[in-house]
C-alpha cells in the first residue's frame, strides 16, 4: 500500500531545495531496474520481497521478456532525512546500447546520477559512455557498487581479496573521471589564455611564459568516488543490502569507543586496529595486517553469507538477528529456501532504499544549486559563442539560476522526450472511487427504481409490456454503438511530453509559446512587430518558421506504470504535459518569451545506422502506415523516418533490438497492420586507393609481366567539356589520407555552418539591391560571423595546416585551395581548386564581389561536385575520403546567348559536366568499397572461447583485444565486426556458446574492403595461382551486386551462360 499521497509529493514540489532529480545509469544487467525496485518499495508502491522479480519500471511486455529496459521512465518519490522531507524525482534508465538516446534524454532533465557498477564484471563500455553522458550535461554523480553477494557466493573470494578487488574497481572508475576532467580542463585553458592575453595591459612587460598546466590548479576535490567522502555505496540491490562506509561508523563507534568521524576518516583505506595501544595506524598493507574495512565491515557480512547461504546452519539464524537486534517472522525463520531467509534479515539491518535515497539527498545537488556552467551550454551550442545571444536572452541566465516560481518570472520549460500511453490509462478516463454518500444515494435510487418496477408490472396490460420491450431494444442497440465509440476513443493514443521546468510557474490552461529545436531568438527579436499565430501547429509552419502557440491542457506526476493529474507545477520539477502531439516532434522549449533560446542539441551516442524498407501486406492499408511511421518517429527519439526517391518508406534504427521494438509497436500500437519488412539496408561507401604496388598474391607488381588488355594505361585527368562547348573543365580525383578525412568528419557541424554563410554571401551577389540586402543582414547580425566562429575556423585551418605538413609535399597548400567539402556541404570529400586564374574563398572570409564571369557559375560547379559526391558510380553510395583537383576551367560565353538555347541553361550545363567529370575522374583510379564496422564488445566464459572465435570468423570479424578479467574466468573481448555481417549475430551467438556471451555491438568506423570489385588474374603469379578463369567469391563484389540489385541498377549477372536448344531424346525419331 503507498504510504505517501500525490496531495503530499505536490506540496513538496512547492520547495525547490528539496527537490533530487535524479536518474541510473549503468552498463545492461549491472542492476539498475532492481535498485529502482528497492527504492520505490521504500514507499510501499511495490512489496519489499518483490523488488528485484517485479521490475516495476519495466512496463512494457517486451521489455519483461528480454529483461533489459528499453526506455526511461520516471516516478515521483518521497523520502524523509533528518526533519526534512525531501522528493526525489527517479528516472530508471536503459544500458543496451541500442538505447543510448533514452539515456541522454534522462540525463539532460537531471542534476544528479547513480552509476551502477557490478563488481564483478567492473567498467564496461556502456558504464564508460553513462559517465561521459553526464559529466558532458555537468551532472554530479555518486557510485553504488552491486552484486557484493557474488563476490562471495560465485567467485568464492575471501575478505581480503574482494577488499583489493574493490579498490580497483573503483580505480577504474575514477580513472574514466580523471581523463573526462583532463580532457575538459584542456579545452578550456585555451579559452582562458585568450581571454587573459585580451585583458592584460598592452604596456606590461609579456616576455615570459608560464609553464604551469591548469591542471595543477583545476579543483577536482568533488571530482573523484571515496567512501570516506560518502559518495560510494557498496551493495547487493537482488538482497535488498546496501552500506555506506558511514552506516557501521555509527554501528561501531560505541563499541570500539572512538568519535564517528574519526572511524569515517578510517574505515576506508590503509589503517589498521593496533590491538596493544588500542590506536588505528596506516600502513596494514605494509604490516600485513587486516585493514579495518575488512576487519569492521567485510568480515561480518561474510560471516552472515556463509553461515545462513553457503553452510545453511538455520539453528544459527535466531541467535545472529537478536544480536543485531532484528525480528524475523516466524514464516521467515521457517522457510526452506536459505536465500529468502538472508534477504529478509539483510533488509531490516543494512535496508539498501534508506542509504541510497540518504545519500542522494546529502551527495547530490538540488534543482536551485544549477552550475552558470550548465545553463551556458544548455542556452548555447558548441560553435556559437554564448556572449554573443540577444540581451534579452541573456538576461534569461539569471532566472534559470535562480529556479523561482514567482509569478514574474518567465517560464521556461523543456521537453526532452515524447512519450505515448494508451487515453484508456489517463487519470480522467479512469473509472473514480465512489464516496460513502455517493454509494448511499445509488443505493436509494435502485430500490426506487425495483419499487416503481412492481408498481407497473402489476398494472399493465399486454399492449404496454410490447411497446416497453420495443423501447428496451432501441436503448439497447444505442447504448451498445455509444460504448463501442467509447472503446475507440479509448484505444487511441494520446502523447505526453517528458518535461522538467526550469523556471516560472506553469498551470492548466496556460498559453505558452512552443519553440521548435532550430529557433534562434535574435532573427525574431530584431522584427518589428513580430506576432505567432495562434492557430498554427506544427504542420503548417514554413521552413523558415519555428514557433507555435499553445494552450497547457493537462499537467502530470510520473509515477512509473501511472499519472497523477495535477492543476500546477513549478520551477525544479519534472513532470509529463499531455496535449503537445500537435505542436512537439521529439524535442522542443516552452516558455512565456520568445527570447528564450532553444536548448542546446541533446548529444546522442549511439548512431542510427541500421535500415529497412517496409510496406504494407495489403497495399490498401498504406495510409494506416503512413500515421503510424509518423506517431513513431514522434514517440522515440534516435529512430529516423525517411521518403526515398524511389518511394520506398524507410526505418532507420540504431540496432536489431531497437528495431525489433520499433517494429513490434508499428505493428501493435500506432500503425495496427501487418507488415512486410526488407533485409536490412546497409551502407557502404564508395572510395580510391594509391595504386597497389603487391598483387593478391604479394608479390611486387613491378617486376612481373602484366596481361595488357586489362590494364590499359589511363589518364588520370579528365577533360569535359559542357554540351554547348562553351566551357572546359579538367579534373583529377586523388585519394585523402586518412588524417585529412578523420579531422573533415570531426568538423561537421563547423563545415556545415561555413557553408551555411557562404550561400549567404552568394544571395548577396546575385542580387541586384545590394545594399539594401546587406543593411537588412547587419541589423539581423548574420551577416558578421562571431568571434568563437571565426576562432573556431581558424583552429580548424592550423589543424589541416599542420596536419598537412606531417604529409607529402602535394598536400601543402591545402587550406588555400578547398573550394568545398562534400556531399551535403559538410562530407569527408574536397574539392579543390588548383586552376591558375580563377581563386575562390571558402575558409578566407574576405567579402569581395568577384567581376569574372565564372563567378556566377561557381554555384553550379560546387552543386555538381555535391552531386558526384553524393551517389558514386560503384553502386551509388556516398563517397569518402576523395579528392577533386579542378586543374582548368575555362568559359567562352557569347553574349547573345539565350536561356533558352537547345541544351538548356549553361549554369545546369555546369553541373552536370561537373558530376560526369569527377565520376570518370572516380573510376580511372584504382576503385574500393567501403563497410561499415561494429566495435563489439563481449565478455565470454573461458569455456566457450573458441566458439565465440569461430562465430567472429565466419562473420569476416577480428578479434582487437582479449583480456582475462581479474579474479574471474571470464574474458572480455573486443572485436570489429562489419555491420552487413551482423544480422542475427547475437542469437547465433548465444546459441553456440549456450547464452554464456552477449555481445554489445556499437558503430565504430568505416573502413576499406582491401580488394578490387572488378578484380581479375592480371600478373603471372595471379594466373599461375588462379587461372585465366577465377571463380571465387570476390566479397566487394558481392555488396557492389547486393546493393545495385536493390537500387535497380544493371549488374553483370547472367542467368543463362551457354545456352543450347532443348531437345527431348525420347522424341528422337
Amino acid at each position: 500500500m503507498r504510504l505517501v499521497d500525490s496531495s503530499k509529493l505536490l506540496e513538496l514540489q512547492n520547495k525547490p531545495s528539496n527537490i533530487r532529480n535524479i536518474c541510473i545509469v549503468a552498463h545492461v544487467d549491472h542492476g539498475k531496474t532492481t535498485l529502482a525496485d528497492s527504492l520505490i518499495s521504500s514507499n510501499g508502491i511495490i512489496s519489499q520481497r518483490m523488488s528485484g522479480k517485479l521490475r516495476y519500471m519495466d512496463s512494457r511486455p517486451d521489455e519483461q521478456e528480454r529483461g533489459i529496459t528499453m526506455k526511461s521512465s520516471s516516478i515521483a518519490l518521497y523520502h524523509a532525512l533528518e526533519n526534512e522531507e525531501y522528493l526525489v524525482n527517479l528516472i530508471d534508465s536503459p544500458g543496451h546500447i541500442d538505447f543510448s538516446s533514452e539515456v541522454s534524454t534522462a540525463v539532460r532533465l537531471c542534476d544528479g546520477a547513480i552509476v551502477v557498477v557490478d563488481v564483478v564484471e567492473g567498467v564496461c563500455p556502456q558504464t564508460r559512455l553513462a559517465l561521459k553522458q553526464a559529466y558532458s550535461e555537468n551532472i554530479q554523480a555518486v557510485l553504488v557498487l552491486n552484486k557484493i553477494d557474488r563476490l562471495i557466493l560465485e567467485m568464492q573470494l575471501t575478505p581480503l581479496d574482494a577488499y583489493v578487488h574493490l579498490t580497483q574497481v573503483m580505480e577504474q572508475v575514477n580513472a574514466v573521471m580523471g581523463e573526462l576532467f583532463a580532457t575538459k580542463v584542456f579545452e578550456n585553458e585555451t579559452k582562458t589564455i585568450e581571454k587573459q592575453q585580451l585583458a592584460q595591459d598592452p604596456k606590461e612587460d609579456n616576455n615570459f611564459y608560464d609553464w604551469t598546466s591548469a591542471l595543477e590548479d583545476a579543483d577536482d576535490s568533488n571530482l573523484y568516488f571515496s567512501p570516506e567522502h560518502g559518495n560510494v555505496v557498496f551493495a547487493s540491490a537482488i538482497d535488498g543490502w546496501g552500506l555506506t562506509v558511514h552506516t557501521f561508523a555509527k554501528l561501531f563507534s560505541d563499541k570500539l569507543g572512538v568519535k564517528e568521524e574519526i572511524l569515517n576518516r578510517v574505515l576506508w583505506g590503509d589503517f589498521y586496529l593496533n590491538s596493544k595501544t588500542k590506536r588505528f595506524m596506516r600502513g596494514a598493507q605494509e604490516k600485513a595486517k587486516k585493514p579495518l574495512f575488512v576487519q569492521v565491515i567485510l568480515d561480518n557480512l561474510w560471516n552472515v553469507y556463509e553461515t545462513i547461504v553457503l553452510r545453511n546452519e538455520k539453528e544459527k539464524v535466531p541467535v545472529i538477528c537478536e544480536k543485531l537486534g532484528i525480528k524475523l517472522t516466524t514464516r521467515d525463520l521457517r522457510h526452506t529456501d536459505s536465500r529468502i531467509q538472508l534477504q529478509s534479515m539483510m533488509m531490516q539491518w543494512l535496508p539498501l532504499s534508506q542509504t541510497v535515497l540518504n545519500m542522494v539527498c546529502k551527495k547530490l545537488p538540488s534543482p536551485k544549486e544549477i552550475q552558470p556552467e550548465k545553463v551556458e551550454k544548455l542556452m548555447c551550442s558548441k560553435i556559437k559563442d554564448f556572449e554573443s545571444l540577444h540581451p534579452e536572452t541573456l538576461k534569461l541566465k539569471e532566472d534559470f539560476l535562480a529556479c523561482d516560481s514567482s509569478n514574474d518570472r518567465p517560464l521556461i520549460i523543456f521537453i526532452s522526450k515524447m512519450f505515448s500511453v494508451d487515453k484508456s490509462a489517463l487519470p480522467e478516463n479512469k473509472p473514480k472511487a465512489l464516496t460513502t454518500e455517493e454509494m448511499a444515494r445509488r443505493r436509494q435510487r435502485a430500490r426506487q427504481l425495483r419499487e416503481v418496477q412492481k408498481q407497473t408490472n402489476d398494472n399493465s396490460e399486454p399492449t404496454s409490456v410490447h411497446k416497453e420491450t420495443q423501447e428496451n431494444v432501441n436503448n439497447g442497440t444505442e447504448k451498445n454503438a455509444e460504448d463501442e465509440q467509447e472503446k475507440q476513443d479509448k484505444e487511441q493514443l494520446a502523447f505526453i511530453a517528458f518535461a522538467r521546468v526550469f523556471s516560472g510557474k506553469v498551470r492548466k490552461g496556460d498559453k505558452v509559446y512552443v519553440l521548435g529545436p532550430k529557433h534562434d531568438p535574435s532573427k525574431i527579436l530584431n522584427i518589428k512587430d513580430f506576432v505567432v499565430n495562434p492557430d498554427k501547429k506544427l504542420k503548417d509552419l514554413q521552413s523558415d518558421e519555428h514557433i507555435t502557440c499553445t494552450e497547457i491542457k493537462s499537467l502530470y506526476i510520473l509515477m512509473g506504470r501511472e499519472l497523477e493529474d495535477i492543476d500546477e507545477a513549478v520551477a525544479g520539477s519534472i513532470i509529463g504535459i499531455g496535449g503537445l502531439e500537435d505542436h512537439v516532434l521529439k524535442t522542443a522549449t516552452l516558455s512565456s518569451t520568445i527570447a528564450c533560446p532553444a536548448f542546446s542539441e541533446i548529444q546522442h551516442t549511439a548512431v542510427p545506422i541500421l535500415r529497412v524498407a517496409i510496406e504494407p501486406t495489403y497495399p490498401s492499408q498504406m495510409s494506416q502506415l503512413v500515421k503510424g511511421l509518423k506517431l513513431l518517429n514522434q514517440s522515440d527519439s534516435c529512430v529516423q523516418v525517411l521518403l526515398q526517391e524511389t518511394g520506398e518508406h524507410v526505418l532507420v534504427t540504431a540496432g536489431e533490438v531497437h528495431l525489433e521494438r520499433c517494429l513490434e509497436d508499428l505493428k501493435n500500437r500506432y500503425a495496427k497492420i501487418p507488415l512486410t519488412v526488407s533485409e536490412p539496408i546497409v551502407p557502404f561507401r564508395e572510395t580510391i586507393v594509391e595504386p597497389p604496388k603487391l598483387d593478391m598474391t604479394n608479390e611486387e607488381i613491378a617486376s612481373q609481366n602484366i596481361d595488357v588488355i586489362s590494364n590499359k594505361e589511363e589518364d588520370p585527368v579528365i577533360t569535359i567539356y559542357t554540351n554547348n562547348k562553351q566551357s572546359r573543365i579538367k579534373i583529377r580525383a586523388k585519394p585523402l589520407p586518412s588524417e585529412i578525412t578523420a579531422l573533415l568528419d570531426e568538423s561537421t557541424d563547423l563545415l556545415k555552418a561555413i557553408s551555411q554563410y557562404i550561400k549567404t554571401l552568394h544571395g548577396l551577389t546575385k542580387n541586384d539591391k545590394l545594399e539594401n540586402k546587406l543593411e537588412k543582414l547587419t541589423i539581423n547580425g548574420r551577416f558578421q560571423l562571431s568571434d568563437r566562429m571565426l576562432k573556431l575556423i581558424q583552429t580548424f585551418k592550423d589543424e589541416l595546416q599542420s596536419v598537412c605538413e606531417k604529409l607529402s609535399p602535394e598536400w601543402k597548400d591545402i587550406v588555400n585551395q578547398i573550394w568545398s567539402v562534400g556531399p551535403r556541404n559538410c562530407g569527408p570529400n574536397l574539392l579543390l581548386n588548383q586552376t591558375t586564374d580563377y581563386y575562390t574563398k571558402y575558409l578566407h572570409h574576405e567579402k569581395e564581389i568577384m567581376e569574372d564571369p565564372r563567378f556566377e557559375y561557381e554555384g553550379s560547379f560546387v552543386n555538381g561536385f555535391q552531386l558526384a559526391t553524393l551517389a558514386g558510380p560503384l553502386c551509388e553510395e556516398p563517397m569518402m575520403g576523395v579528392a577533386f583537383c579542378v586543374e582548368e576551367w575555362t568559359l567562352d560565353k557569347c553574349e547573345g546567348d539565350e536561356v533558352g538555347h537547345t541544351f538548356g541553361p549553361l549554369s545546369g550545363q555546369i553541373m552536370s559536366a561537373v558530376k560526369e567529370g569527377c565520376r570518370k575522374a572516380f573510376q580511372v583510379q584504382p576503385q574500393r568499397l567501403m563497410a561499415a564496422m561494429y566495435s563489439c564488445d563481449i565478455v565470454v566464459d573461458q569455456k566457450v572461447l573458441g566458439k565465440l572465435y569461430a562465430s567472429l570468423g565466419r562473420r569476416g570479424g577480428r578479434v582487437v583485444a582479449s583480456d582475462l578479467q581479474s579474479g574471474s574466468a571470464s574474458f572480455r573481448v573486443r572485436a570489429l565486426l562489419p555491420v552487413a555481417e551482423s544480422f542475427k549475430f547475437a542469437l547465433e551467438l548465444r546459441t553456440h556458446t549456450s547464452g554464456l556471451a552477449a555481445p554489445q555491438l556499437m558503430f565504430s568506423h568505416w573502413e576499406v574492403i582491401d580488394i578490387d570489385p572488378f578484380w581479375r588474374p592480371r600478373t603471372e603469379e595471379e594466373l599461375l595461382h588462379w587461372g585465366e578463369k577465377w571463380d571465387g567469391v570476390n566479397r566487394a563484389k558481392a555488396y557492389m551486386d547486393s546493393v545495385r540489385a536493390r537500387k535497380g541498377l544493371a549488374t553483370d549477372k547472367q542467368l543463362v551462360q551457354h545456352a543450347e536448344k532443348q531437345r527431348t531424346l525420347s522424341k528422337n525419331k
